[in-house]
């Protein structure tokens, strides 16, 4: 019945919409321990209606929310739980890079397949390793971090062969928002379930878990590596994804990858800058927002989640509509691909910057501060269609091996906004938050002036394989011309056909 509703739709866009779930779901398990933990902890205090110095007071018109219940099972130091959530990035960045060159090798069905079957296990045995000890669950998050350091390479090796250049905007926009959609999942659904089942966290993590085992089951009966490996592809649609593997000399099978290349590109290692202040920022917010909210704000564990899952609504509308007009944008010669990925970059910083700062400033005026978070990370949407799908830009190629590196070195941010936050919040007071929210801004303006110095939307040399040279030849030292076509994109020209000489 599936396959019939499915069968009047473009392959290319079911793979993308399947990548896109394999997003949102990702990000619901890597981050709704960052909810539930604010009930899985017990108070410090034995009056759980106590409220430190510079926080702001309880709201006594609620009355879910007028005195709060302390149901929390374990008793973890601020430090501890900075661990605690910082641990699923230990894994994480280890096998970015492997993960890229598997994907590349061996195709990312397998790849993507491999990295939520992992965090779906991992998932379901997270309250049994919770209540063995805090370090058995640290265990279990780096072994989730390691199988979804797959996930973000694999989605770039499907969609190098799967997204064609004019459409590279709107579906990897659509399949990166899948990050978004899982924030807003990850945060409303959990604090609903937490407030209707008076703090059954445990429930969170077999739901989850399940929802990634049904979605392998989606993904192996409809997910495939490479358009010439789909049996049910169109000849139109199979015609139109060749067109766009020759325009940018997609190769079927790669030679070795070209590190030295990779490693001495400048527009490369400004991504890799930019990705780092971009992680920063989010992952403060995605890991301690419901923290601040709670602890700070004093909102229910059902207005946390509620008012936590709005910032991620904001940017999936944005990044929907950032996706498409830089597509209209490009197509009508407005702009190039180079000046438009660093136009909505700096938006995608400069607007998370204000608005936390604002939040933070706004102190307990509840709605302008849930407003500052809305309007400053829904800007954060034009990341999506910008610095996301730069990997694609430069190497259409190596996307896998290029993504992993940039998001591997990138998700250190991940290993240390957590915990900083633990060792700077002793007392979670206003101004202790207001410093994590300044250092955050500071981040992510600093490393978007190294992108914009530095960034290209051009395929890089190194994307090529070498030109080939008569072996006869240069044994008997005849000094040869080996001449092949090249097809290059010009930012001013698009695609153009040159000639490559190898001496």
């Amino acid at each position: 019945m599936l396959g019939w509703c499915w069968s009047w739709i473009p392959r290319r866009y079911i793979i993308c919409f399947l990548c896109f779930l394999a997003m949102m779901i990702s990000y619901i398990m890597r981050f709704c321990l960052s909810i539930a933990i604010t009930e899985m902890v017990r108070s410090h205090h034995k009056n759980s209606s106590y409220i430190a110095p510079g926080t702001c007071p309880y709201d006594d018109l609620d009355p879910a929310n007028s005195v709060p219940k302390d149901r929390g099972e374990f008793t973890w130091s601020e430090e501890t739980q900075g661990i605690v959530l910082s641990s699923f990035f230990w894994g994480y960045v280890v096998t970015q890079v492997p993960g890229g060159l598997l994907a590349e090798r061996i195709g990312g069905k397998y790849t993507l397949a491999g990295a939520i079957l992992v965090p779906a296990i991992c998932s379901l045995l997270t309250p049994l390793a919770a209540r063995q000890g805090v370090w058995y669950l640290v265990g279990l998050r780096i072994i989730m971090g390691f199988g979804q350091g797959f996930v973000y390479p694999s989605l770039n090796a499907l969609l190098a062969k799967w997204a064609p250049v004019e459409e590279r905007g709107r579906l990897g926009t659509l399949v990166f928002a899948g990050a978004n959609f899982g924030n807003i999942v990850s945060n409303l659904l959990s604090g609903l379930l937490l407030s209707w089942t008076e703090g059954m966290w445990s429930i969170l993590f077999y739901l989850y878990g399940g929802a990634a085992l049904f979605w392998l089951w989606m993904w192996s009966m409809y997910g495939y590596s490479r358009p010439e490996d789909h049996p049910g592809l169109s000849t139109s649609e199979r015609k139109y994804l060749e067109k766009y593997s020759a325009q940018v000399h997609m190769q079927t099978k790669l030679p070795p990858t070209p590190w030295r290349g990779i490693l001495t590109s400048v527009p490369l290692w400004g991504l890799v800058v930019a990705q780092i202040g971009h992680d920063w920022g989010l992952f403060t917010i995605i890991t301690d927002l419901p923290k601040y909210m709670k602890s700070v704000m004093h909102f229910s564990i059902a207005q946390t989640g509620v008012r936590a899952a709005l910032p991620y609504v904001a940017m999936c509308v944005v990044a929907l509509f950032a996706g498409g007009l830089v597509d209209f944008l490009l197509a009508k010669k407005l702009t190039t691909i180079t000046v438009s990925r660093k136009i909505f970059t700096t938006v995608a910083s400069l607007g998370p910057a204000v608005g936390i700062v604002g939040a933070s400033y706004a102190e307990c005026d509840k709605q302008t501060v849930t407003l500052f978070f809305i309007l400053g990370m829904g800007l954060m949407g034009f990341f999506y269609p910008s610095l996301k799908v730069n990997c694609l830009d430069l190497s259409p190629n190596y996307a896998g091996t290029v993504m992993a590196l940039v998001n591997g070195i990138g998700a250190i941010s991940g290993i240390i906004t957590p915990y900083l936050v633990g060792l700077l919040i002793t007392d979670n007071t206003m101004e202790q938050w207001r410093s994590v929210f300044l250092i955050a801004a500071a981040v992510l303006l600093l490393t978007n002036l190294v992108y914009v110095c530095t960034a290209s939307g051009e395929v890089q040399p190194w994307n090529e394989p070498p030109a080939p040279v008569d072996p006869e030849a240069h044994r008997h030292g005849v000094r040869t011309i080996a001449t092949d076509d090249l097809t290059v994109y010009d930012s001013q020209l698009g695609f153009r056909k040159t000639k490559r000489e190898t001496y």
